[in-house]
């Protein structure tokens, strides 16, 4: 009944370096399945499998137990794919809407492409190309992306500093510069460095107390990485720009966490992220490949701030090829790969059919998490340093070589025995949450924070 979950399971806890025989304190449940021409619900068991996996081996050897042994790991299927939606359900309010009026699929003169304008300098750019004004809504948008083939318009966008992806099918992007090159690419790619002996210790009960994260991810894989990691014991501390929102998902995502903001552009700024740095034990960032490259902030120099850096890092559209440094986002990356576009023969319908939710931020959330708790494994016991990196456009390439879903049922819908009982008090009104797709035998998973606003915390370790 779980073949498939199980499956993939093994191929992510493979190329994450893990035991295979750990694979056997896994145990499956939850019926039913999420719509369309991909096993989503599946994918999200298996990423959520594999956090979890990592976990229950941190704190097998903060137990003292052999190899790092536990007594079990428990993912249901349809907790994940709620999670994998939204985990945060607001009691009389509701957040903000996660998209720009502007961004959407659009008939081009060859076929389809989406423009992404949420952060307010894409929108700009797709209107400087489109000769739009700045405030220009969809119906304003569509006859002028008509008149452009796709990807012409989609370099343009790009050009100009903004996003945008034209609708390709599976063969077009196996068969592209950037899908090739994905293709020779791990899921996870690692690289170890002898480190001096690990200062920090996984905890019993609570395996990452006391471990401190230093999170400078955006919307939404990253965010959700560290969401786990809070989840577990972590200290978070997330640092955004000093103009930098995202309302649409702040509620769901900051949740346990620290949210400061701080401007590395400038001298204060970037003192203040080296001393964070230098006292963290982990990074996770998403910035696009380069960009702390160009502040002097490589990889050698955060190895040098912090010796024994855990350093994981993502990007849409992977690591090597003419695309490594584009900016992109979930549906966007599911526009490029062929997603969309097997989503809508599937369907039978006559646009672009994306996956039911954003899978690939959220699956390769899950596989940053992991990434980070097995880097902490091998850091108490080798004395190594890591840094990691991964890519949405990667985890898609899994998802699209899976045997397609076996014909389910849909999920069943949310009730009330799927929440949790307390009241979470958010700076937007109360909340309740769904209960955690997971549990590892003598862990305590639980947020100690509920979800903060951007810049709501000074830039400090607390």
């Amino acid at each position: 009944m779980f073949a498939l979950a199980r499956a993939l399971s093994a191929q992510m806890w493979s190329a994450l370096g893990g035991d295979p025989a750990r694979l056997e304190r896994l145990r499956l449940q939850g019926e039913g399945a999420l719509p369309g021409a991909f096993a989503v619900s599946d994918f999200a068991a298996a990423a959520v499998a594999c956090a979890a996996l990592a976990a229950d081996e941190l704190h097998g050897l903060a137990s003292g137990a052999r190899g790092g042994e536990t007594g079990g790991v428990r993912v249901d299927r349809r907790l994940a794919a709620l999670w994998f939606g939204e985990s945060l359900r607001p009691q009389g309010w509701q957040p903000p809407p996660a998209r720009d009026g502007l961004t959407g699929d659009y008939p081009c003169a060859d076929g389809w492409i989406r423009l992404h304008c949420n952060a307010p300098h894409h929108r700009a750019a797709a209107c400087r190309v489109l000769g739009l004004d700045p405030r220009a809504d969809s119906a304003l948008a569509a006859p002028a992306v008509a008149a452009w083939k796709g990807v012409e318009l989609e370099q343009a966008v790009v050009d100009a500093g903004g996003c945008a992806a034209q609708m390709r099918d599976p063969a077009a992007w196996r068969s592209h510069a950037q899908g090739a090159a994905l293709r020779a690419q791990a899921l996870v790619l690692c690289e170890r460095a002898p480190a001096p002996a690990a200062s920090w210790l996984p905890a019993s009960g609570r395996p990452l107390r006391g471990l401190r994260v230093l999170d400078m991810t955006r919307v939404l894989a990253g965010p959700v990485s560290t969401r786990m990691l809070a989840g577990l014991g972590a200290t978070v501390l997330r640092i955004d720009p000093p103009s930098w929102e995202e309302p649409g998902v702040v509620p769901d995502v900051t949740r346990g966490k620290h949210c400061a903001r701080l401007d590395l552009k400038t001298a204060r700024g970037r003192e203040t992220f080296e001393q964070l740095l230098g006292a963290a034990d982990v990074f996770v960032h998403g910035l696009r490949p380069g960009a702390l490259d160009a502040l002097g902030l490589d990889a050698a120099a955060r190895r040098g701030l912090r010796p024994g850096l855990v350093d994981v890092s993502l990007d849409a559209y992977g690591w090597s090829g003419p695309w490594a440094s584009r900016r992109g986002f979930d549906s966007l990356v599911q526009m490029s790969c062929g997603i969309a576009d097997a989503g809508m023969r599937h369907a039978g319908a006559s646009r672009p059919v994306p996956l039911p939710v954003q899978a690939l931020d959220h699956a390769t959330g899950y596989l940053i998490a992991a990434a980070v708790l097995r880097a902490l494994s091998l850091r108490v016991q080798q004395d190594a340093g890591t840094c990691a990196r991964l890519s949405l456009a990667r985890s898609a390439a899994l998802l699209l070589d899976a045997p397609p879903p076996e014909p389910r049922q849909a999920h069943a819908p949310l009730a009330e025995t799927d929440l949790e009982s307390a009241i979470e008090p958010s700076p937007w009104g109360p909340a309740r949450r769904i209960r955690a797709p997971w549990s590892i035998d003598g862990v305590d998973t639980r947020w100690e924070l509920p979800a903060a606003e951007l810049g709501s915390s000074p830039a400090r370790w607390p």
